[in-house]
């Protein structure tokens, strides 16, 4: 395992970044498996930094830097999307089981075909906007992660636990994309919600 919270080129605490997420805000279910996790690797201690409800999502597409992108360019991207994404109608989603990954603990969700729909769409209207993508269309992995990686070490202790865990997938009902403005001054990610635009 590595540590996730190293800083990535252009982060820094108190940077402020525009992307779009597949939040979980009132998704019991969702929520249940998590506080499972949580609990399950709570013994490995400060190793993992478990994430807490509020913060849970499946990470999307980013845009850009807030102070580097204008916000009326914001606006205009949510207008494509909001098109686009309706176009889609609002499907269902099986999250889990879980996977290590050397810098967290990952739930692969099921189908992914309507995520990566999702994101195609969003996609779609920031070139359209923007001309250029940011970040490449291609090794995206539609997946919610549960816990990140807080420490150098090895993966064996966290393997340990969770080959004693026979925990029952979450069903998660996706009907919108949130726009959001992120940051991780505080080992987590954490947002305010720009918009939230409906699927169809």
């Amino acid at each position: 395992m590595r540590n996730h919270w190293w800083w990535r080129p252009g982060w820094s605490v108190g940077r402020r970044f525009y992307t779009w997420h597949l939040t979980f805000d009132g998704q019991g279910d969702v929520h249940r498996l998590a506080a499972e996790y949580r609990s399950a690797l709570a013994p490995l201690g400060d190793i993992l930094t478990p994430i807490p409800d509020r913060w849970l999502h499946l990470t999307m597409q980013g845009i850009g830097f807030v102070g580097e992108v204008e916000e009326q360019t914001i606006h205009s991207i949510v207008g494509e999307a909001r098109t686009r994404l309706g176009a889609i109608p609002a499907f269902d989603l099986q999250i889990g089981p879980e996977v290590i990954d050397p810098e967290a603990v990952l739930l692969h969700v099921h189908p992914d075909g309507p995520v990566r729909a999702v994101r195609n769409a969003i996609r779609d209207a920031i070139g359209a906007v923007l001309g250029d993508v940011p970040e490449k269309a291609e090794g995206f992995t539609p997946h919610v992660s549960v816990a990140y990686s807080a420490a150098e070490g090895p993966a064996e202790p966290i393997a340990q636990v969770l080959a004693g865990l026979s925990l029952t997938p979450a069903q998660a009902r996706v009907s919108s994309a949130e726009l959001i403005v992120i940051h991780r001054d505080n080992r987590m990610y954490e947002w305010e919600t720009f918009t939230k635009v409906p699927l169809g």
